[in-house]
């Protein structure tokens, strides 16, 4: 490696937006999501300063902007006890970020969610067999801690965040939705948790391949964009099946998500039993989180309000039993 390309440290006054930083310890230490970023906007570096972070490592090759060195720089290797990946999609402490017994449940649900977003930015804007591959062994450990970690759980839901974009909806739903099949069947589940975790967080994978402008429109959809709004269920579907991940639980529960009781549904007009329990419990969650998010046309629904509406107005879209049990899950 050329001097000249080595990493160096730069203090965090001297960095610029286009550097990709490398910090010291793991997320407990410093409570960012990834130990080595690029620095992509201006609010990144005020926050490593409110953090107490002095000084950084950057890496010339992984930059776009590089850093002013001295006459004679200070040239330091990356600290051994850090891997630094090219691109991971999962942060390289998730795991053991999760396992960590003295890490508090709100701060590891915390995490959990946070790097979760950060995930599904990155998966929904690059959905690669790699890609998909690495999120579903990342959801492996996330619901193996739902299933036996309830307090753990229990800050989890306290924490899902209502701004509606894909992504964040996806977290959303497929945080819920893993909470709504633990309250159905418990720990104990006969169902492949693991592959339905990564199906209700992937259940609006379609949804990459439609306009970003339609998706954040400040309205209602006319009718041309409403129909090309309800082919990502199958748009998904196609996705799943290119990069051959299309497990059993993600083709009912990304075809199956927007159907309804009464047939009203898309894209298959299912009706009552024809709609797997997957499907129906993916159905609940995501109507729930989009009335309990502030949309482009809308305002945020409270707990309280959605739940009334869902009960009130649409229970025919609705399996009574499964809404019954999703009601529970905020009883606390």
């Amino acid at each position: 490696m050329k001097p000249k390309d080595r990493p160096i440290k730069v203090k965090v006054e001297d960095l610029q937006v286009g550097m990709y930083v490398q910090l010291a310890g793991s997320w407990v230490e410093h409570a960012f999501v990834r130990s080595s970023f690029l620095l992509k906007k201006p609010a990144q570096i005020e926050k490593l300063a409110k953090n107490g972070v002095a000084q950084v490592i950057v890496h010339p090759l992984k930059s776009t902007v590089q850093p002013i060195r001295e006459k004679k720089p200070n040239y330091v290797p990356p600290p051994p006890e850090i891997k630094v990946w090219d691109n991971p999609l999962m942060p390289e402490n998730f795991s053991d970020i999760l396992k960590d017994a003295t890490v508090s449940p709100d701060r590891k649900a915390g995490f959990i969610y946070e790097a979760s977003l950060d995930v599904m930015d990155k998966l929904l804007k690059n959905p690669t067999v790699e890609n998909i591959t690495q999120f579903k062994e990342g959801v492996t450990d996330m619901v193996d801690l739902i299933l036996v970690d309830d307090e753990t759980s229990s800050q989890l839901l306290k924490i899902t965040n209502h701004d509606y974009y894909t992504f964040t909806h996806s977290v959303n739903v497929g945080v819920l939705s893993v909470l709504l099949t633990k309250e159905l069947y418990g720990n104990a589940s006969p169902h492949d948790m693991h592959e339905l975790g990564a199906a209700f967080f992937l259940h609006d994978l379609g949804k990459i391949n439609i306009p970003d402008s339609l998706i954040a429109k400040p309205g209602l959809l006319n009718e041309q964009e409403r129909l090309l709004m309800r082919e990502h269920p199958r748009n998904g579907f196609q996705i799943l099946s290119d990069t051959n991940h299309l497990s059993p639980e993600c083709k009912i529960i990304v075809m199956q998500h927007h159907e309804r009781n009464d047939g009203s549904g898309y894209p298959l007009g299912l009706k009552n039993d024809d709609i797997h329990v997957y499907g129906r419990i993916c159905s609940i969650v995501d109507v729930f989180d989009a009335l309990t998010s502030k949309r482009p046309y809308k305002e945020a629904l409270s707990l309280y309000d959605a739940l009334s509406i869902m009960k009130n107005q649409m229970s025919h879209h609705f399996s009574q039993e499964i809404f019954t049990d999703f009601v529970q899950l905020f009883r606390q």
